[in-house]
């Protein structure tokens, strides 16, 4: 490979950068965060466009984020992931304002791909983006989704990641369903699995086997969102998190919730739970080692409280 070289006089300082070989040059490139630095650019456009341009076609692409505040058209996002895919991207992650509806057929079967995170924001429709149907990942590992729709699949059920054969860890961030309210979550391989700021699911259904981690995270009283675990394989979870942000005092709908989610995770060996999602009745948890209680203040739970959950979980330290 050639070697940029250039002639420089006795009183000039010789310029290392640019007799660095081609591969490394894109290898210091690969940090700088260009993608920021182009704000002040007059074009946005033409910026991205332009790098994607007098990027070497045949060096892999191996990470691409993408984060803008401002809108973005769904043309420049498309060429983006499309370029991404045809260069065996393996971490991409999107978050930007756009009015995008559909991706590359190309996105739907990428191979390389391992770590994707889509927050997609509508300029104009806060529903959120629908989610697509017909994705085939096999590679894919880790999948954070935040304000998308998920659609009825070809059966009648809503069951968005059965598909992706090596799911890992999973997080959805005010995502709902379209047309109905309970949301299945099919894998076998899925360990890790978080939800934040649900939108009212009525029944979260779970054929996890291999699942370990549950962290559950909501602002304001839940309804009685329902914690159901097909067949009962509910009993790989071993570590579980509920942090709840009551708005005012804790509802019936709330407290009866989380206690049939407790009872559907009787098996836990950890729980780390915040003070306001303790005002409900708990069955005992007999295999709990670990118990963690969050607290805006040291008076913000009693300590007859405490001594009621240690009472009830004999193992827990």
């Amino acid at each position: 490979m050639k070697q940029r070289r250039r002639k420089y006089n006795d009183d000039v300082e010789e310029d290392r950068l640019s007799d660095l070989p081609d591969c490394v040059i894109l290898h210091i490139l690969s940090f700088l965060d260009a993608m920021r630095c182009s704000n002040f650019m007059t074009s946005f456009n033409k910026f991205v466009s332009r790098i994607l341009s007098l990027r070497n076609a045949k060096s892999s692409l191996r990470i691409l984020h993408f984060e803008r505040d401002g809108t973005v058209q769904h043309r420049l996002l498309q060429r983006m992931v499309k370029y991404a895919v045809s260069h065996n991207v393996q971490q991409l992650s999107i978050n930007p304002i756009s009015d995008i509806q559909h991706f590359p057929t190309c996105f739907f079967s990428c191979r390389t791909l391992t770590y994707l995170k889509l927050a997609l924001i509508h300029p104009t429709n806060y529903m959120g983006t629908l989610f697509p149907i017909s994705l085939d990942l096999p590679a894919l590992a880790t999948l954070s989704l935040e304000s998308f729709i998920f659609p009825v699949g070809d059966d009648g059920c809503v069951d968005p990641f059965s598909a992706f054969s090596s799911l890992n860890s999973l997080i959805i961030r005010y995502c709902r369903v379209l047309g109905q309210q309970n949301l299945c979550i099919s894998s076998a391989t899925l360990d890790d699995l978080t939800i934040e700021k649900h939108n009212k699911y009525d029944k979260i259904e779970l054929s996890t086997p291999s699942l370990c981690t549950f962290v559950f995270v909501c602002e304001g009283n839940i309804p009685a969102l329902k914690l159901h675990g097909i067949e009962r394989n509910l009993s790989s979870v071993k570590h579980v998190k509920i942090d709840v942000s009551i708005l005012g005092s804790i509802v019936v709908d709330t407290s009866l919730a989380l206690l049939n989610w407790l009872v559907e995770l009787a098996n836990i060996k950890s729980l780390t739970i915040n003070h306001n999602a303790l005002e409900v009745e708990f069955h005992s948890l007999c295999n709990l080692k670990s118990l963690r209680v969050k607290m805006r203040t040291p008076s913000s739970i009693s300590n007859g409280t405490l001594y009621f959950l240690l009472q009830n979980s004999p193992s827990a330290k």
